[in-house]
This record gives C-alpha cells, structure tokens and sequence, in this order.
C-alpha cells in the first residue's frame, strides 16, 4: 500500500510544480502584454445612449470611453469614479488596476503550488515514518 501511496504523491507533486510553472509563465505573459496603465479621476454620464466615462490623462488631454453593459451596470447612479486608463492609447479604461484575467491564473498558482506543497509533505511523512 505505501508504494502506491508514494507514486500517487509523486505524481501529485510533479503535476503541481509543472503546472505552476506553466501557470507562472502564462502570468507573466499576461502581465507583460497588459501595458502601463494609469490612474485617473473620471466623470460618468447616464445618456441615452449609453454610459460614457470621461476623463483627462496625464498629458492633459480630454479621453473618453462608452461602457459596456457590464460596466455601466457597476458605474450605475454613479457621477465619478476612480479608473485605469491605458497609456499612450485613446478610449482604453477599466475600473481594476490589474487585467481581469490575472486573478483566476493567481488563484490557479497558488492552488497548484499548495498540491505539490502537500504532497511533499505528505512524502515526506510518510518517508519518516517508515524510515
């Protein structure tokens, strides 16, 4: 029983390290092709139209940007709102400082280094415990 316990735990571990690893690298890429995004005091108009967000960058120039529904649901009875706009590009702004998409790879990382974390602790228990 403790040989297949100890090749279960193996694998465990070996599929946890790999695929933090592979999960880390997605991370860095999507940070890196995120860009610099900035910081900004935005004013929110309810028109008939839709929701437009406008703001000035830190060239001073005047940016604005039409929400989508999602957006305009969280901006909702809102006059200002603090955004991140992007740098260098016209109409680009979200309301998170990070991507929407860095949050399930963190949690995903962290989840697969905590397996391998446990399953060698787990070895080693039970490697100690025979020995």
């Amino acid at each position: 029983m403790s040989l297949a316990l100890d090749a279960v735990v193996e694998v465990f571990t070996w599929i946890g390290l790999g695929g933090a690893v592979a999960v880390a690298i997605a991370l860095v890429a999507v940070w890196a092709f995120d860009g610099t995004w900035l910081p900004a005091e935005a004013l929110v108009d309810h028109e008939a139209d839709g929701t437009w967000v406008r703001w000035f960058d830190a060239d001073g120039e005047a940016n604005s940007a039409r929400a989508d529904d999602h957006l305009a649901a969280e901006l909702a009875g809102r006059d200002r709102s603090p955004i991140w706009y992007r740098h260098g590009w016209q109409g680009r702004m979200r309301l998170t400082r990070r991507p929407p998409a860095a949050r399930p790879l963190a949690v995903a990382l962290a989840a697969l280094l905590a397996l391998s974390a446990v399953s060698f602790a787990v070895s080693m228990i039970s490697y100690l415990a025979r020995g």
